[in-house]
């Protein structure tokens, strides 16, 4: 490859993976460029409607003195351009630079825009699993009812006074049956085929879950068995609690396996009127949702709470292009980040995404690892993770393979942080 116009790290996504990544490369003294197709920075927070948030506090979400306003989708984008701002990283960032190939060749990558090729020794993707709204086939005969992914549904007072079908067992569909009753819709029906944990509470959900506590108990070298068992029991007895034992997902909590979501305060509050069906909708005939059971639902609105796919369509290599799902990719990479499909590349998705961890922080320690392991300074292991790793948990896993990040001591360092800092003051930036 031609030296002087070669980069060391090319990283493709300017959201909160991408601006990490380019932060410490740049601190390593790497030439690195980060390529995003939007015109702002801010990954898919740029993207949300207003009401989409955090599901943890924001001084869990932020780091070290970088500002941030709030939980909203808003208040997230512009704190990960005060990383850009802070650490003047902006001359690193194309934006409207989208990437149509990445192609693997001798000693490296070519990434190709619509102005340009870029050559790089390293490739980072981190633009996560969230690039595809995924809402599945379904058959339509003259369609009434207006139809809304969760990402989509810019204005929740689109609700007031409708017959609302809303689709999906997870965050996303917990969140919409919230704004339901929030907007006063007239009519509420769920419609999902299994059901993820989330924690009962009358509190917002930025207040439901004690994060710094989780982080505490790990770093104390408390069993994941024993956190998961306790947690299990404290879930079950807040269903029970607040009535809602019907919809106890079928296998116990497990971090190795479950996020742990917060609970949604109005849609708890009026669980009784929510009309609930186990199963998928099949089809919309006019202004009825047709479920898989047969049944039907006149309904104004039908609202998807289903996720995302991944779009790796950019890639030459077909088993990277094809894959839609996060935890595909999980099983395609070594010790969470390394590619076994092509060499010199990363992903930063599989570490984080739908765990319980916090995203700057966990990939700000990915990412200094990952720089760590080009220049030779780390030694990441070939061996896929089959499980997830929930915030402090990462660190336990990295130190082994980064001495340099984590010298003798390093726990008991990250020990003391813990203890001593406020809870509400961001933690420092590794």
């Amino acid at each position: 490859m031609p030296r002087e116009d070669t980069l060391d790290v090319m990283i493709i996504g300017a959201g909160i993976g991408g601006i990490t990544s380019l932060y410490y490369a740049r601190r390593a003294g790497l030439k690195a460029l980060v390529l995003e197709k939007q015109k702002v920075a801010g990954g898919l927070w740029a993207q949300l409607p207003a009401w989409q948030d955090i599901q943890n506090n924001r001084y869990d979400w932020t780091l070290g003195n970088l500002p941030i306003q709030g939980e909203d989708s808003n208040s997230v984008a512009a704190n990960i351009r005060a990383w850009v701002d802070e650490f003047d990283l902006a001359p690193s960032i194309l934006l409207d630079t989208p990437v149509i190939r990445a192609t693997p060749i001798e000693g490296g990558w070519r990434v190709s825009t619509p102005e340009r090729d870029y050559l790089s020794r390293y490739l980072v993707c981190a633009t996560g699993a969230h690039n595809r709204p995924f809402i599945p086939t379904i058959e339509r005969h003259h369609p009434l009812v207006r139809e809304f992914h969760s990402c989509a549904l810019e204005d929740p007072a689109v609700l007031a006074g409708r017959d609302v079908v809303v689709v999906g067992g997870g965050a996303s569909a917990y969140d919409l049956l919230d704004l339901c009753f929030e907007h006063a819709a007239r009519r509420v029906v769920w419609v999902y085929r299994s059901l993820k944990w989330m924690t009962p509470t009358r509190k917002p959900k930025h207040l439901a879950a004690d994060i710094r506590g989780l982080a505490k108990m790990q770093m104390l070298d408390t069993p994941v068995e024993q956190m998961s068992s306790a947690v299990n029991q404290d879930l079950r007895a807040r269903y029970e609690k607040f009535g809602i034992q019907e919809i106890v997902p079928n296998q116990d909590f497990d971090f190795r396996r479950d996020q742990l979501i917060p609970g949604r305060k109005r849609m708890i509050e009026h669980f009784g009127r929510i009309e609930r069906f186990q199963g998928e909708v099949a089809g919309v005939d006019g202004a009825t949702v047709r479920l898989s059971s047969g049944q039907q639902v006149d309904a104004d609105l039908l609202l998807w709470g289903t996720g995302y796919e991944m779009d790796l369509s950019y890639f030459e290599l077909p088993e990277l292009a094809e894959t839609r799902r996060i935890e595909d990719m999980a099983r395609r990479c070594d010790s969470l980040f390394v590619s076994r499909d092509a060499p010199n590349l990363y992903f930063l998705a599989p570490c984080l995404l739908e765990s319980t961890a916090v995203s700057p922080w966990c990939y700000s320690i990915a990412s200094r690892t990952i720089v760590s392991h080009m220049r030779g300074e780390a030694t990441l292991s070939a061996e896929p993770v089959g499980e997830k790793l929930n915030y402090f948990e990462l660190a336990k896993f990295l130190a082994p393979c980064d001495p340099g990040n984590f010298p003798a001591g390093w726990q008991a360092q990250y020990r003391q942080m813990l203890e001593d800092h406020p809870d509400r003051t961001p933690l420092p930036i590794p």
